[in-house]
């Protein structure tokens, strides 16, 4: 790397053509004007100049270095420009939550960039270990979790919280629901569904829940937005946090089952510590609060 001070000083000597001039623009003396370029030119390993008397001519390297210099100049410009404008509504953010969080989110992120065409947003639904991850090696700038995931180099922040619940057709009687009624339906599974059947179900059905790894699986979908679809049509039950069944399209077709214990998971943002977030992080961030409020 060619020493920054040094480079700054040959470039301001080649626009001012006098040795003299570069030092006054400079607040330097003329032979400490010299010293940058006799050093400049070490570094390089080749005359940078060709003195004519008291003018000078570039020689081919010359006029590479400077047009080098003149290149980090204005990268460091524009550098400068972009922190110190930060304008909420110019350049990238890239997100990452759960497949139910982000049906709610990214509608109210589409209306954010239809007012801010420089704006880019990637949204990326993940499982929470993958977003855990992605945010602390810097592929995404917030991520939306179902706990603290108490990393000491993530700042963590409870923004709400959601219902775990159980889902039938509407049409379903509103006959007490048992664990026998549910494996006669069968069970809607999921990625994340196993892992919801041990929390909600062993809560409620004790002595009839013997493990998610039992239970009678009926369909096994993938995509966040046709987990519901099966049991619309009447096709078993599922279990989904409340924003997986707000965000589904035939809501008023979907009844919640009202269970003695109700199971909520928390609702967290992070983002990496030490991190001052940009203007429109804060706000991607503020409305991220308010999806989980509403959630809530």
């Amino acid at each position: 790397m060619l020493n920054a001070t040094w480079l700054e000083t040959y470039v301001t000597l080649t626009e001012t053509g006098h040795f003299t001039r570069a030092a006054e623009k400079l607040n330097m003396t003329q032979p400490g004007v010299s010293q940058h370029l006799r050093k400049l030119e070490e570094q390089v390993g080749q005359s940078l100049i060709a003195q004519e008397g008291k003018s000078f001519t570039l020689t081919p390297a010359g006029e590479a270095v400077r047009d080098l210099g003149l290149s980090r100049r204005a990268e460091e410009r524009q550098l400068r420009d972009t922190i110190m404008s930060d304008d909420p509504d110019v350049g990238e953010v890239r997100i990452a939550c759960s497949g139910s969080f982000a049906q709610l989110l990214y509608p109210r992120l589409l209306a954010l960039m239809l007012d801010a065409p420089r704006l880019q947003i990637h949204l990326e639904a993940a499982p929470q270990d993958s977003v855990v991850s992605g945010v602390l090696d810097g592929r995404f700038d917030l991520g939306v979790v179902g706990q603290d995931p108490a990393h000491p180099r993530l700042k963590a922040q409870s923004i709400g919280h959601e219902e775990l619940c159980l889902i039938l057709p509407a049409d379903a009687a509103d006959e007490t629901v048992t664990f026998e009624s549910l494996e006669d339906r069968g069970f809607v599974a999921h990625p994340d569904g196993f892992a919801y059947a041990d929390d909600l179900l062993s809560l409620n059905f004790p002595d009839a829940f013997t493990g998610a790894d039992r239970i009678k699986v009926r369909t096994f979908v993938n995509q966040i937005g046709q987990i519901p679809s099966p049991v619309v049509e009447g096709i078993g039950y599922t279990l989904l946090p409340r924003s997986g069944v707000e965000a589904f399209s035939a809501r008023n077709r979907l009844k919640i089952v009202s269970l003695p214990h109700r199971r909520y998971h928390e609702i967290w943002s992070i983002t990496r510590r030490g991190r001052e977030p940009t203007a429109r992080l804060r706000a991607i961030l503020r409305i991220a609060n308010e999806v989980a409020g509403e959630i809530g």
